[in-house]
């Protein structure tokens, strides 16, 4: 169980993935608040309709969601004191012959550049491949979006392909380099690690 009682997915020596709780809600969107400026040029605008992400009702939407079974939504947080650092999102999980999903992943702006987005990540495929059984993992990623770029290729994600006008992103239609991995390499690289 990590510091916040809440039993974790899979950690590592400083941080624990766990599923989303209503009790995060204060925490998170003090966050999410607090990290706005950062993450402005990556995110998308909410559809008319649908509530911000730094709202009580997004939040809610976010928690309750997760029981869709295509969704898997995952709270990063600090092993030592159980603060939330960050999010990772398995999102579109389809099974059957494709076993696959996409990845988006989020840091709070006061715990970026600190490495708990590559431990975070890491964490995240073990989770996909070992406790969720899924074959393959994509994240689409915008070309200029270097920090992201570098979490995935050190992950061991390939660059499989460009998708222009992708995704809205800040109210434009932005490009994405689409970004995967399988479980082999995954598996391949974990076994080859030092």
């Amino acid at each position: 169980m990590g510091e916040s009682g809440v039993d974790a997915l899979v950690s590592s020596e400083r941080v624990f993935l766990r599923h989303p709780c209503l009790e995060d809600q204060e925490e998170y969107l003090a966050l999410v608040r607090a990290s706005r400026d950062f993450h402005r040029p990556w995110e998308p605008i909410p559809s008319q309709g649908v509530p911000a992400v730094d709202s009580p009702e997004g939040f809610q939407l976010m928690i309750f969601g997760a029981a869709n079974p295509q969704v898997e939504r995952m709270m990063l947080c600090r092993l030592e004191d159980g603060a939330i650092v960050g999010r990772f999102c398995f999102n579109e999980i389809v099974r059957g012959a494709f076993d696959s999903a996409y990845l988006s992943y989020w840091m709070g702006a006061p715990f970026a550049r600190q490495g708990f987005g590559r431990e975070g990540i890491r964490l995240a495929l073990e989770h996909a491949f070992e406790g969720m059984a899924l074959h393959r993992v994509e994240a689409n990623i915008q070309p200029h979006n270097e920090p992201s770029l570098a979490l995935a290729k050190g992950a061991g994600f390939s660059q499989e392909g460009f998708s222009k006008r992708y995704l809205q992103i800040a109210g434009e239609w932005a490009d994405h380099e689409r970004w995967a991995i399988t479980i082999e390499d995954w598996r391949e690289r974990r076994d080859n690690a030092p």
